[in-house]
């Protein structure tokens, strides 16, 4: 089965909201082995919306439209689809009383400009909103499967895992297939550098899958499976797997679902220690990364922005003739820094980063994405040099990576 989506909505189009629908039914349909080959993202115009939705019932099996289900002028959804199927808009009794019932329990009167929403395309099957007043609605067409959703979140997700799901599933029967995926996240390697590594195991194979995701400061690199059932999906995907992961085992910091900071929060707190940190070029990234996670007040004890050399230098007790000779981005600065907050603190760990994120400060032996990450223990400290590639939020986001996965190897290698 192959699938297009097509999202409404001039706010998407401005950047005024956040098309998370995209992220969702992307991963709800691959689950089910459903092809999606083409999204787009349309104002609220109705000729742009009948043009786009006849495009795409030309050449896919499955069409999901969201948004622009609401009581305004420029909710023109369900319009557009009546107008394309070539029915009309009828009142559908149960989507009413649905709506009756919601404004009822809230001690309101329904506002008559709401009841529009009753209205849908003739012959369609309603798909009521458990979380709203806007129902969505399904129309075979030609043999093929016309979805409309809602455009918040929270009505969107709920409907079609509730009522769409299982249609998708019960048509698909037993040409259904399973996509199971596995993901690397990776740090301190631009994404030619991970293909390169790759590029044989890539070529070698189709199902199994290999894909890469470039974010800030890092990338993801995808191997997905698809087969009759899940466990072959799974043992397909798994073998792959296991080969990237011998190839780029130094760059990886997380895998799959794996928050990084959730990991070496979850293995301070198993170990009972605490955590300093010193922070530069990132400005308190690192801090904000850790205390993302609720709890974390158990073992993060706080941190020091150290940007001037001088807090460097009066605060953390870096030496001055270090700062003076090999300068504040080095090894040797970043081990002053990280045994300098332990002992500020009083923490079991200080983990320290300095570098130069750009766009300016760079030299010809010290290049932008230059970075330093450091972590004192007991026993000793540990530095870890990267070279990060992209823009200066990149460069910052890589850094922190970096941080974290130094830290998180040392917390398992002790465990």
């Amino acid at each position: 089965m192959r699938a297009e989506i097509i999202f409404t909505g001039t706010e998407l189009l401005l950047g005024q909201i956040v098309n998370t629908h995209a992220k969702y039914l992307g991963e709800k349909l691959a689950a089910l082995g459903i092809e999606v080959t083409r999204q787009i993202t349309i104002g609220d115009d109705w000729e742009s919306i009948t043009g786009v939705l006849r495009e795409a019932l030309e050449r896919a099996d499955l069409v999901i439209i969201t948004g622009g289900l609401g009581p305004t002028e420029d909710d023109l959804t369900m319009g557009a689809v009546a107008e394309v199927r070539g029915v009309p808009l009828v009142l559908n009794q149960e989507a009413l009383a649905s709506i009756e019932k919601y404004f009822t329990a809230q001690g309101r009167t329904v506002p008559s400009n709401v009841v529009k929403e009753a209205y849908l395309p003739a012959g369609a099957q309603l798909l009521p909103n458990d979380n709203g007043t806007a129902p969505g609605c399904l129309l075979e067409v030609n043999g093929k499967i016309l979805v409309v959703l809602p455009g918040p979140p929270r009505e969107l997700q709920f409907m079609y895992e509730r009522y769409v799901e299982p249609v998708l599933r019960a048509r698909l029967g037993e040409r259904s297939e399973t996509l199971f995926y596995r993901i690397l996240k990776l740090t301190g390697i631009s994404e030619c550098s991970v293909q390169e590594k790759l590029k044989d195991l890539a070529a070698a194979s189709s199902n199994p899958k290999i894909g890469y995701i470039v974010k800030p400061g890092e990338v993801h690199v995808r191997v997905a499976a698809t087969a009759a059932s899940p466990e072959q999906a799974q043992a397909l995907a798994e073998d792959l797997f296991r080969k990237v992961e011998e190839r780029v085992s130094d760059y990886i910091f997380a895998r799959d679902d794996e928050q990084i900071e959730e990991v070496v929060g979850r293995l301070l707190r198993n170990r009972g220690l605490t955590l300093g940190v010193a922070e530069s070029c990132t400005g308190g990234l690192l801090g904000g990364r850790l205390t993302e996670v609720p709890g974390s007040s158990d073992y993060f004890l706080g941190g020091v922005i150290s940007y001037a050399n001088e807090v460097k230098e009066r605060v953390l007790g870096v030496p001055g003739s270090t700062l003076q000779m090999v300068g504040a981005v080095s090894s040797e600065t970043a081990k002053a820094m990280a045994e300098g907050v332990r002992r500020l603190l009083g923490s079991s760990l200080g983990l320290s980063i300095t570098g130069i994120a750009g766009p300016g400060g760079a030299t010809p032996r010290k290049p932008i994405g230059l970075v330093y990450v450091a972590l004192a223990t007991s026993t000793g400290t540990e530095v870890k040099r990267f070279e990060f590639s992209g823009h200066r939020a990149a460069v910052r986001q890589g850094a922190v990576n970096g941080a974290l996965m130094l830290l998180r190897r040392h917390l398992e290698k002790e465990v």
